[in-house]
């Protein structure tokens, strides 16, 4: 009897130890999660890793690279086909220079250049040219708005993102594992009258950029059409690692960037000079907005889109980089009411878990660029 009474008790106290450890262990994964979805106050912005993934270094200037450095930011260096940067090539070396100089905080991109499209070969020759940059250290590759907006093949007709001959180019990135990082068309705004507009920088920009003011140009394709050639491309290309630049100009709802999302798993979206459309939303609609970035807050990485040239100005820049970067983790962090250039009425802060906000400024930028900032 005493065998069985020791067996039984034995058997009972290992059920309860095992039970006690599950439970303590439960109590210590909540008081971890609690720990974790607590939230950020503006004192924890220096303190905190932070990666932008949307910037622009077209000089050899170090200015935006020390700020980085002193307010814990890392930077993605992207690279872009517009005139009025500096050639593609210079772009590259001035982004492999900063690289070589400061590995720790930079990474950066390359492009695809349509130059000699009407070739025959020209897909070829881009894959040829990606390679090389690969090699030296880009990790991603940009398109710009000047596909679908600008640039036109011989015949005069637009070039689109989901022409054929784009098609072994992006399945060579896909296969290479780097990233495609596209600014496909423009704002919903740009087709709207300036008095119409939603945000005060979209206002701004186009009243100073009319050529690309496309409510000025009826005889370009529609914003629709804009969206249709991208998202044409991307179902070409389901297993392609893509970054929306620019919240994949869907800002100005974030039901149909949700919709985009679920469509193209491996799609991401930058907040590079777009937060204030979700500033413009979160104030008529709060819930939505802070509910759809905690539902895909895998799938959204932070940039500002700042640029440094040779005519930059350091303590301009530096302003202008604090004021942003500062106003933005407000938004973000806390639930202060803000007052912002971009829109006429203040807004309410999202106060998002830290859990969200590590994920945005640093994790999900991690994820995708595993091999980056060493």
């Amino acid at each position: 009897m005493n065998k069985y009474f020791n067996l039984l008790f034995a058997i009972l106290f290992l059920i309860t130890t095992q039970c006690k450890e599950k439970k303590d262990q439960e109590f210590k994964t909540k008081l971890n999660e609690m720990e974790v979805t607590g939230n950020y106050s503006m004192i924890d912005f220096k303190k905190v890793p932070k990666i932008d993934t949307h910037a622009h270094i077209n000089s050899e200037g170090k200015t935006m690279i020390k700020f980085a450095r002193a307010n814990n930011f890392k930077l993605l260096s992207i690279s872009v086909d517009f005139s009025e940067y500096p050639p593609i090539r210079e772009q590259q070396i001035v982004r492999r220079n900063h690289l070589n100089d400061d590995p720790d905080i930079i990474a950066f991109s390359t492009v695809i250049s349509l130059e000699g499209w009407n070739d025959p070969n020209w897909s070829i020759k881009a894959i040829q040219k990606l390679q090389n940059d690969f090699e030296l250290g880009a990790n991603s590759v940009k398109t710009w708005k000047n596909i679908g907006m600008e640039a036109r093949s011989e015949n005069g007709n637009l070039i689109t993102l989901d022409d054929p001959k784009f098609d072994p180019v992006f399945n060579f990135i896909k296969d290479q594992g780097k990233v495609l990082i596209s600014h496909a068309g423009e704002p919903r705004n740009c087709w709207l009258p300036l008095d119409s507009m939603t945000v005060n920088n979209d206002r701004e920009y186009y009243s100073k950029n009319p050529k690309y003011h496309m409510y000025l140009h009826p005889e370009m394709p529609s914003y629709e059409e804009q969206i249709k050639h991208r998202d044409n491309m991307l179902a070409k290309n389901p297993n392609l690692s893509f970054i929306g630049a620019h919240l994949a100009s869907l800002e100005w709802s974030v039901d149909e960037i949700a919709n985009f999302l679920d469509r193209f798993p491996n799609a991401n979206i930058d907040l590079a000079e777009r937060i204030s459309h979700f500033q413009y939303q979160s104030h008529r609609n709060y819930k939505k907005v802070r509910d759809f970035i905690i539902k895909y807050q895998d799938r959204i990485l932070y940039g500002s889109d700042f640029e440094e040239n040779e005519e930059t100005i350091p303590k301009d820049l530096e302003e202008h980089m604090m004021e942003i970067w500062l106003n933005e983790w407000k938004y973000f962090n806390t639930d202060n009411i803000i007052t912002v250039p971009q829109l006429d009425t203040p807004v309410k802060g999202l106060k998002l878990p830290k859990a969200v906000v590590d994920k945005l400024y640093r994790l999900n930028a991690e994820r995708l660029f595993p091999n980056a900032w060493k």
